[in-house]
């Protein structure tokens, strides 16, 4: 009997190694930066609010993030029984359903977490759980589009994330312009999750899903994904401006010039390069969500 076919069967439960390999810590970082930018965004003192503080990173990382994983490598299983078969689900470490139940057990304490953390934050932890279920499952399978599947990512890593840090801490709705920075921030980052489809161009054009390196071409796609980050960024200095957020602003600037200076590089030879402008650009992009961040808080 195949591992695969063994996942249909009864079996024991996975070791805590495996379901920690299976939740990818690693993947929690981002959703976990912009929670922070959130909290720093919303200008309220944190020595009030540590419980929901430390609610708000559980949500955001290995709650909500992790479960989103552990929903993708059930969905994806039998692709990558052939293209990643060291994985837990498909190397038999995480065998039977049990792939499938922690997926549901992640969802259902994710939202009893949102539920005790307040209303906004459990409404953000519910979009965000149905946005890592139609990304994966059928019969929407949103990953499978190279516009629907960034933006959902987007959405959920940088916004949902974002708004839940502020929620967590303010206690309520945040406020417009919050909203406003968090929604261009998400904009934006469609751009970085397209890059991140550059490294599978051949696999997914085998598969037949249809990302934007796939569909627009390696180059077309290099070029839009830097328009797509780059828009925003202008958008936001403007708004900080707007709002008498300068020193703010300004190094919100800098950074999206530093961005500009390493964007041709990356043109020349996406696919080369992408992994280095990942490792620099984007760095450069999440330091600037929290110089925004700092701006709205009132703390530069």
């Amino acid at each position: 009997m195949s591992r695969l076919a063994a996942s249909t069967t009864t079996a024991p439960p996975p070791a805590p190694a495996d379901i920690l390999q299976l939740l990818k810590p690693i993947t929690w970082f981002p959703p976990m930066w912009a929670f922070m930018c959130g909290v720093v965004s919303s200008g309220a003192p944190i020595a009030d609010r540590w419980s929901f503080l430390v609610a708000g990173i559980a949500l955001t990382g290995p709650l909500v993030c992790g479960t989103s994983q552990a929903v993708n490598d059930w969905f994806d299983r039998h692709v990558d029984a052939i293209n990643e078969p060291d994985r837990p689900i498909p190397s038999g470490r995480v065998a039977g359903r049990w792939g499938l139940w922690i997926a549901i057990a992640g969802t259902l304490l994710s939202m009893l977490v949102a539920i005790a953390t307040g209303l906004w934050v459990f409404a953000a932890t519910c979009v965000g759980l149905a946005c890592a279920w139609a990304y994966s499952a059928p019969p929407f399978r949103l990953k499978t589009s190279g516009w629907t599947g960034p933006a959902v990512v987007a959405l959920s890593y940088e916004g949902l994330a974002w708004f839940t840090g502020a929620a967590v801490m303010l206690g309520a709705l945040p406020g417009l312009e919050i909203l406003l920075i968090l929604g261009l921030y998400s904009l934006g980052a469609h751009g970085i999750m397209t890059l991140n489809d550059f490294k599978a161009v051949e696999g997914d054009r085998e598969m037949g899903l249809r990302s934007l390196p796939v569909t627009m071409g390696v180059d077309r796609a290099a070029r839009f994904a830097c328009i797509v980050m780059a828009a925003p960024q202008l958008a936001v200095i403007g708004l900080l401006l707007a709002w008498d957020h300068p020193i703010s602003a300004a190094a919100v600037a800098l950074l999206l010039l530093a961005q500009m200076a390493l964007m041709p590089r990356l043109l020349a030879d996406p696919k080369r390069h992408t992994p280095w402008y990942s490792a620099t650009g984007v760095t450069l992009y999440v330091l600037g969500m929290l110089a925004a961040a700092l701006g709205l808080g009132g703390h530069i």
